[in-house]
């Protein structure tokens, strides 16, 4: 019986112990909290409310000292001693209650003021104190007196929907609590003892009594000197709450996604966040008057990947009219001539080109679609490099018909543009000129990448890391494992470092035009692009260390007059890197590249017929690209005046001299822009059998080309203009159509016409009987 009645109270005791042990939930809190943003060095950038409406930051470690004197001062002096429940205190408590015949004091301890908090809305009885006891010295057993404190700083009412004494610091004074005064700590320390009753914006005389009290019982403690808590007590009481920070509202938005009721601490280099708005805010001001309203910025350090400045649209206005709450970094939009540079490089890789090749700059139908430079016009023939830096449409798209519709739209996917979400066939040689859409952060992400890719090259040995081609991060990582360096690459070294180079020869607007004349200025290689219809201007920027990208539009896609990319987007590009330490230039590839003799006229590899070369370091790739096709030798006579050869000519008169020649399009075109240009001379009218070039070519329908027409309202469809172009400038051609004879031109060789609908024969003969048939299709829209 004495064993069992043993037992019994063994089992008692384990009972009791183990509701002890057991008696606090794992997470004493489950209330949502707020997402808060901060900058790499702590900064606050912005918040976003907790889920119940109420400003809670998540606890943090790193708490206001001077409020945890303040509380412990005003609410638990010995909160460091006993063991959750402080029985003097209530003992104290429990006699002022009884003389007063009321509750005026509770006697709790701050470890016991925690449960209260855990256990909302319970009512304050005798019951509920022992309770609170009971639990107070679980809490003790559980946690530290830091941590205990961190909780109650977390957890504390503040007055309104204000919880958590960071919350209350940044609401109240607009700053963290680590940077509060010692009245601003005491005022907080005083508030959640009656929030609902004491309030910043109500009862200030009583608050203020009680805030004083307190700093004379830190003075009487030895913790303040007399004059500083005279200037604590005539500092003055908040008048109303502040808002909280949002510098950055957009990407507390985009993080509040992923890191719900978290405290993120971001890349984000506060400073040049602020200064980076401020640019963009200033310039959007400025562009409204043109009805655009909406601009976007990014800031990548490239070398490790962060993001320091992330400017998602414009700021500070009231209204929301233009989409100002879009995020328009990560916003798909028209990408018109930003990708071109990325079309550069695959070509370069692939030992398609060299950077001064010659690359066709005229009318060009292609399918039914005709692309047109931005100012209309020709140049015959343009280096490829220079194709670049002007952004000539023409070029471009015939440069991606050659390389590949389909594999250039892969190596885009490869790079990261995830906005690609239809097959290659739906965007066609359009793709080039903004057929697609891309977001800023691709196409900045691209940017970074290959300059990163470019400046370790010489860091790993002339080898590549796969990581140098990733996205941008927002979160710091930490123990990111070095990558294996290889040979692999997406694009290669010195097709960036060929790339940046042209870039960074791009004219830049007006108030940066004369940078090569100071010493002090900084190279940058950079791109913009104009979307159809003028509604998006992009404007891209990189040096070693950073990568700059701005988008101006209008949220709501409505195109604007002179919104382009280098009016609108590139000042601020430029302001924007204005802000940034300048960078030395990257170090060239030279283990990639090769010194090769170029072709001075045409940039294809020398040949034995080029008289004129240069020296030029290029891709290895550009081993493979073709010779010169443009210089031929052609035979004269002694005067140098007509072609001839051994029949019509003796041979030891016959002058041999290379001769360069362009296609007939070609040349009629590029003679316009270069006067030294020399057409071949004619050929001596007593040989019948020299070779000739082409002389005539129709520029205007191309053979095969479907020619949409638009009826007028006579009834007949509109008219077109046939274009033709000789090598002769002398030369009279005359046009038929369908074997009707239209007329005769010289010199200009234009000839408008109405035709019907229907399949049509064009037959061009020059006044030597050289004749030329081509064939289109009118169709009726």
């Amino acid at each position: 019986m004495k064993n069992w009645r043993k037992y019994r109270l063994l089992g008692l005791f384990a009972l009791l112990g183990a509701g002890y042990w057991f008696s606090l939930p794992a997470n004493l809190f489950r209330d949502p909290a707020s997402t808060i943003v901060e900058s790499a060095d702590g900064h606050l950038l912005g918040a976003k409310i907790a889920a119940d409406g109420q400003w809670r930051f998540p606890a943090q470690k790193t708490g206001s000292i001077k409020y945890a004197i303040c509380l412990m001062a005003y609410e638990d002096k010995h909160f460091m001693r006993h063991k959750g429940v402080d029985f003097v205190a209530t003992g104290r408590a429990f006699w002022h209650n009884l003389r007063q015949g009321k509750i005026v004091e509770g006697g709790s301890t701050i470890t016991m003021q925690v449960i209260r908090l855990m256990r909302k809305g319970k009512p304050r009885t005798i019951k509920e104190k022992i309770i609170e006891w009971f639990l107070a010295t679980r809490l003790e057993w559980r946690y530290t007196k830091r941590e205990i404190l961190e909780l109650y700083m977390a957890h504390a009412p503040f007055g309104g929907n204000v919880v958590g004494v960071e919350a209350a610091a940044w609401r109240y004074f607009g700053r963290s609590s680590q940077h509060l005064s010692w009245a601003e700590a005491a005022m907080l320390a005083v508030l959640p003892n009656a929030p609902a009753l004491i309030h910043p914006g109500r009862n200030r005389s009583t608050l203020l009594k009680k805030r004083n009290t307190l700093l004379d019982n830190l003075c009487h403690l030895g913790l303040l000197n007399e004059e500083d808590k005279q200037l604590a007590q005539l500092e003055p009481l908040p008048d109303k709450p502040f808002a909280l920070p949002m510098l950055a509202p957009h990407l507390v938005e985009r993080l509040a996604k992923t890191k719900e009721g978290e405290r993120a601490v971001t890349t984000i280099d506060y400073f040049l966040q602020q200064r980076a708005t401020h640019v963009v805010n200033a310039h959007a001001e400025q562009l409204r008057g043109n009805g655009v309203h909406n601009a976007a910025a990014l800031i990548i350090d490239n070398r490790s990947g962060g993001v320091l400045a992330y400017t998602g649209n414009v700021t500070g206005r009231n209204s929301k009219e233009y989409g100002e709450d879009v995020d328009l970094i990560m916003a798909p939009r028209s990408t018109g001539s930003i990708l071109k540079p990325f079309l550069y490089a695959g070509l370069i890789d692939e030992g398609d080109v060299l950077p001064n090749t010659l690359v066709p700059d005229v009318p060009t139908f292609l399918s039914g679609f005709a692309p047109q430079n931005f100012k209309k016009s020709f140049d015959g023939a343009v280096p490829v490099h220079e194709a670049l830096e002007r952004s000539l449409n023409v070029p471009w798209v015939r440069l991606l018909q050659d390389f590949g519709l389909n594999r250039f739209y892969e190596l885009l996917k490869k790079m990261g543009i995830a906005s690609l979400k239809f097959p290659s066939e739906h965007y066609g040689l359009s793709l080039i000129l903004g057929g697609a859409e891309a977001s800023l952060w691709d196409i900045c992400s691209i940017y970074a990448s290959m300059s990163r890719t470019l400046d370790n090259f010489t860091v790993h040995h002339s080898q590549y890391a796969p990581n140098d081609w990733r996205k941008p991060v927002l979160i710091p990582q930490e123990n990111v494992p070095p990558a294996a360096v290889g040979e692999d690459c997406l694009i290669s070294a010195a097709a960036c470092w060929l790339v940046f180079d042209a870039l960074s020869e791009v004219q830049r607007p007006e108030e940066e035009a004369e940078w090569k004349t100071f010493p002090s200025s900084r190279r940058v290689a950079w791109k913009t692009g104009t979307s159809y219809g003028n509604r998006d201007a992009w404007a891209v920027g990189v040096t070693p260390h950073y990568t700059v990208g701005v988008w101006v539009g209008n949220a709501s896609g409505e195109g604007r007059p002179m919104l382009t990319g280098v009016g609108s987007a590139a000042p601020v590009l430029f302001d924007l890197f204005n802000l940034l330490p300048p960078t030395p230039w990257y170090a060239q590839p030279f283990d990639e590249m090769t010194s090769i003799a170029v072709c001075r006229q045409s940039g294809h590899r020398a040949t034995a017929l080029c008289e004129e070369t240069d020296s030029m370091w290029v891709a290895s790739s550009g081993l493979d690209t073709p010779p010169c096709p443009y210089h031929v030798l052609v035979h004269l006579d002694r005067h140098g005046k007509y072609r001839v050869n051994a029949d019509c000519e003796e041979a030891h008169h016959i002058i041999s001299r290379a001769w360069f020649v362009l296609p007939p399009v070609q040349e009629w075109y590029y003679r316009t822009k270069h006067y030294t240009y020399k057409p071949l001379p004619p050929v001596d009218p007593r040989c019948t059998t020299v070779a000739q070039q082409r002389p005539m070519a129709l520029i205007y329908p191309d053979n095969g080309l479907a020619v949409v027409l638009t009826k007028q309202m006579s009834g007949e469809l509109g008219k077109i203009e046939l274009q033709a172009t000789h090598r002769r400038r002398s030369a009279i051609i005359y046009w038929h159509l369908d074997e009707v004879y239209l007329g005769a031109t010289q010199y200009f060789h234009s000839m408008p016409v109405i035709p019907s609908a229907g399949l049509h024969a064009i037959t061009l003969v020059d006044d030597e009987g050289l004749s030329l048939t081509s064939r289109f299709r009118v169709e009726e829209k």
